[in-house]
């Protein structure tokens, strides 16, 4: 995990979740003077273009780059203005299935931060981020951001840290240097089970790793509830939490039939950033 983030990547489909996505990485880049990569990802559904000679519509793969470049052109033409202290905006039109791409691009650039937009109300569309985010935190190895229009905030100033079943070293240095820049307090949550019991040693040693790190304030929290994603959320509503950071596993799924089905991350029914980081440490 870096001690800065240097390179912030932006995936753009051109509709409003894209906008608040970028907003976020120029909010993010003028703190940390890092560079911002608006990246499209061009695929077979794009542009239909009639042939002259049987009349019928095939797709046009350049055509369609071509439209996304100058569409990417405009919003950089729209934003550079926005980003100071020596950050660039970089563009990029790719062409591919979108994970792959993603992948390829993250590792050539060295990319630190992904920032992905999420829909107010498209159901269809967020299905698809939810599985998306879960996904291409797994692919990249690197951490996703998902923000929605109520999630622009200029500040991290209080992160929400939740523990499950091992000491989060990723989370743990990312919520450092964020805490560091933002002037944050972090609070690190456990949720107690059935039994009454909770995580003490888990608890402890995450807390002394942070006290290591940094001078920020850190507080301990003890939880009731048995689903550890909707106790989280709860609590992080009840302080006005400004970030919550989660795995990518299975025990930040919200609670529910469906919720299992889609893979619902904790993102989709939160209107407070969700930063997903591989539980991988």
């Amino acid at each position: 995990m870096p001690n800065n983030f240097y390179n912030i990547l932006v995936p753009v489909d051109f509709s409003p979740r894209s906008k608040w996505a970028i907003a976020k990485a120029i909010e993010l880049a003028n703190t940390f003077n890092c560079n911002i990569h608006l990246v499209h990802v061009a695929s077979t559904n794009g542009l239909l273009i009639a042939d002259a000679y049987t009349g019928m519509f095939a797709y046009n793969m350049s055509a369609d780059m071509e439209f996304a470049g100058k569409k990417l052109q405009q919003l950089k033409e729209q934003y550079i203005h926005h980003v100071c202290n020596g950050g660039k905006i970089e563009i990029s039109v790719l062409y591919g299935h979108p994970k792959t791409e993603l992948k390829k691009y993250i590792e050539q650039f060295q990319i630190d931060l992904l920032i992905q937009g999420l829909s107010k109300f498209n159901l269809l569309h967020r299905i698809w981020s939810t599985v998306s985010i879960s996904s291409l935190v797994r692919k990249t190895n690197i951490p996703v951001l998902a923000v929605r229009s109520s999630g622009l905030i200029c500040h991290f100033k209080k992160i929400v840290l939740p523990l499950h079943d091992q000491v989060p070293m990723r989370r743990i240095r990312l919520a450092a240097m964020l805490g560091r820049y933002f002037k944050s307090t972090v609070y690190v949550l456990s949720v107690r089970n059935k039994n009454g019991d909770y995580h003490v040693p888990l608890l402890t040693e995450t807390l002394e790793i942070i006290q290591s790190l940094t001078t920020i304030p850190v507080q301990s929290i003890i939880l009731e509830g048995k689903n550890l994603a909707e106790a989280t959320l709860k609590f992080s509503k009840k302080i006005n939490a400004d970030l919550i950071m989660v795995p990518s596993i299975k025990e930040f799924y919200l609670p529910g039939a469906w919720n299992k089905f889609t893979k619902s991350l904790l993102s989709y029914k939160s209107k407070i950033p969700v930063l997903t980081v591989d539980h991988n440490e």
